[in-house]
């Protein structure tokens, strides 16, 4: 779904991140790295374990508000299932980052790095299945 050598995100696949070299995933057998929603801030991957269900809340947006983040990405799953209503994206702006983007996930990783790479200081929120 998203390959790019030059990363952070170098892979994006159901359930399935590569960032830095480091695979984060979820399987039936256990979990390996951050799991399948994560949390990328420059190389740093740390699991996005607020995220539940189909509905984003603000309590769901968590450790990218003390960054000095200027975009915040939120990768709504290979489908877009993920809805993050206005209300949730007025609150990120009221706590500091003015520019909230909506995406798929594979456009998301897409765009993460494509910012990154231009100097950005961006943050990702990744629904990695739906």
């Amino acid at each position: 779904m998203f390959d790019d050598k030059d990363g952070p995100i170098e892979h994006f696949s159901w359930g399935r991140f590569i960032v830095a070299g480091s695979l984060h995933t979820k399987t039936p057998a256990g979990k390996t790295g951050k799991g399948k929603d994560i949390r990328v801030i420059g190389t740093e991957v740390t699991k996005w374990k607020e995220r539940e269900g189909h509905l984003l809340d603000s309590d769901m947006i968590t450790d990218v508000f003390d960054e000095e983040i200027e975009v915040l990405i939120i990768g709504t799953g290979v489908h877009g299932m993920i809805e993050c209503p206005e209300n949730v994206i007025k609150n990120i702006r009221q706590k500091g980052i003015n520019e909230v983007i909506l995406k798929k996930t594979p456009d998301a990783c897409r765009l993460y790095n494509n910012l990154f790479h231009e100097g950005k200081k961006v943050a990702l929120l990744a629904h990695g299945t739906c």
